[in-house]
């Protein structure tokens, strides 16, 4: 569990795509953590939940004999039941129903095993090993594809009676908007990749009605290919629409922001994804909101920053989950 100053996890990250299972150790001196192995595999959703677990076996078996792991964490998509260790059929894992899968690995490997959704993961990563590390309190914001939060509370993760604690998405922020997480004007409809699409191709339909074109889309035949991406690329380039669109989105950010901030008073926001690449292109009119509407000593003690993690969050996720 803990030699030459290291104690060591081994991690199972479960995606509908693909899964992969690593070995990863922490350094009692420095805190860090360092991934040592990585194995990854397309998820095979025909093969049923238990099948794909014995297959984990394959890559945990050696590691559980040549190292002394104290714990492995799981990061796989909700709902689940981190209480109970079960998996509750996640829409991206066909037949993955009532899955007993920490009870299962536990009698097989004999080491303790947990279990939590991979926004909370990813939250409990960028808390002990990112942009959050040494605070007490603090909310990690995935801005991608989706939107959602894990809420790091008094030095504990915090996922609510029914783990759907940092569910943000779901916050209508406007009657009217764009529509994610089922909801028009929405945080996810406005700040996730895929609604930041939906806004460009708002303000590029406007434009091309009235004769115009933006750098993003020149006519009506682009504008189901537009997304969040394409829109950056255009006002990094200078395109006035492009950047107007960005400084909308950084508007209802900043909104949730203020309601974040005077709600749980935490010490930072962390946000990922679309964030951490648009930044310079979101921060200053999502800062002005803030400004203007938090109570200004809660909104003085946060500090809004960018992940820190990157493409490797995903594998430390599962670690840190180990590591709780």
């Amino acid at each position: 569990m803990s030699a030459n100053g290291y104690t060591y996890y081994a991690g199972i990250d479960i995606g509908g795509t693909k899964c992969a299972v690593l070995l990863g150790r922490v350094c009692h001196t420095d805190g860090s953590i360092e991934v040592l192995e990585r194995y990854a595999a397309p998820t095979d959703t025909k093969a049923g939940p238990y099948a794909t677990i014995d297959g984990f076996d394959r890559y945990l078996a050696p590691m559980l004999a040549e190292h002394e792991i104290k714990a492995i964490g799981i990061s796989c998509g909700g709902p689940l039941d981190s209480r109970k260790g079960l998996i509750l059929s996640p829409p991206n894992l066909p037949g993955w129903d009532n899955v007993h899968i920490v009870e299962y690995l536990e009698n097989k490997y004999r080491v303790p095993v947990r279990v939590q959704n991979d926004a909370n993961a990813c939250a409990v990563a960028e808390w002990k090993f990112g942009a959050g590390k040494d605070t007490q309190s603090m909310v990690f914001c995935t801005m991608g594809t989706g939107f959602g939060a894990g809420l790091i509370l008094d030095g504990r993760l915090y996922a609510g009676i029914s783990d759907l604690a940092g569910e943000v998405g779901h916050i209508r922020l406007s009657d009217q908007g764009p529509v994610g997480f089922t909801k028009r004007g929405s945080v996810e409809g406005f700040c996730s990749g895929g609604g930041i699409a939906q806004v460009g191709r708002t303000a590029a339909l406007e434009v091309l009605q009235g004769g115009g074109s933006c750098g993003y889309c020149k006519n009506y035949a682009e504008l189901d290919s537009i997304t969040a991406k394409s829109i950056a690329e255009a006002a990094n380039a200078g395109d006035a629409v492009a950047i107007a669109v960005y400084k909308e989105v950084g508007h209802y950010l900043g909104k949730f922001c203020a309601i974040v901030i005077d709600l749980l008073n935490p010490e930072k926001i962390v946000i990922g994804s679309v964030f951490a690449r648009s930044e310079h292109l979101i921060r200053e009119a999502m800062q002005e909101v803030i400004d203007r509407e938090c109570i200004p000593t809660a909104a003085k003690a946060c500090k809004v920053v960018p992940a820190a993690l990157g493409e490797a969050i995903g594998d430390i996720a599962a670690l840190s989950v180990a590591s709780l």
